[in-house]
């Protein structure tokens, strides 16, 4: 049932899809989707925990631990292009559908998106601690947050490009964990060498 929800909220949106759409599509009758689930508002719920649950589970899931930070980045993002390329309702659920209904369900996303940035946090933070020439050049708590937080705006940005069908070879996972690389670790890794961008005077 909630298989067929995901569904039926990702392509339909969440005011046109009906209780007897997803009955429809499970296979099952309306009054048993009631029994399980009381409300359409619960279902949709349901659902946008269930799929962050297992996002949030596929990018942990992914990261080789013991591994050289841009290695771990690499992989934690390789992980995330490749569950939301299995899962494009799921990633719709959650990144269009959840996001234009309020609170509680904006809520749910927004707690999903604060566990991936402080878990990206970490392995940033981590990277710059080894990478750092000297405890003086290391970077601030607030720009390894920063840092965070626009990597993971990048790679829903790319997610959302990857999965819009606009490109009819799209990339693969690790082709756009690669792009997101390229785009990023470049400067980042010179900034965990202490070589900071500054505008020309």
């Amino acid at each position: 049932m909630l298989d067929a929800a995901v569904r039926a909220f990702a392509r339909r949106g969440y005011q046109n899809a009906s209780m007897d759409d997803i009955a429809e599509l499970a296979g099952v009758s309306k009054p048993l989707v009631y029994l399980y689930l009381n409300s359409k508002e619960e279902l949709f719920a349901a659902c946008v925990r269930r799929e962050a649950a297992s996002l949030v589970a596929a990018v942990r899931g992914a990261v080789e631990r013991g591994a050289p930070p841009d290695r771990q980045l690499w992989s934690g993002l390789s992980g995330f292009f490749a569950h939301t390329a299995r899962h494009p309702d799921g990633w719709a659920l959650l990144h269009v559908q959840a996001r234009t209904h309020g609170h509680p369900y904006a809520h749910e996303v927004a707690a999903m998106r604060a566990e991936i940035v402080a878990f990206v946090t970490q392995l940033i933070a981590a990277a710059a601690r080894k990478g750092a020439p000297s405890p003086e050049r290391r970077m601030a708590a607030a720009e390894v947050s920063g840092l965070a937080h626009a990597l993971v705006g990048a790679a829903e940005s790319l997610a959302d490009w990857a999965g819009d069908g606009a490109e009819p070879d799209g990339p693969s996972a690790q082709e756009a964990a690669a792009t997101l690389m390229n785009f990023a670790w470049a400067g980042l890794g010179n900034l965990l060498r202490g070589q900071g961008w500054s505008p020309a005077r």
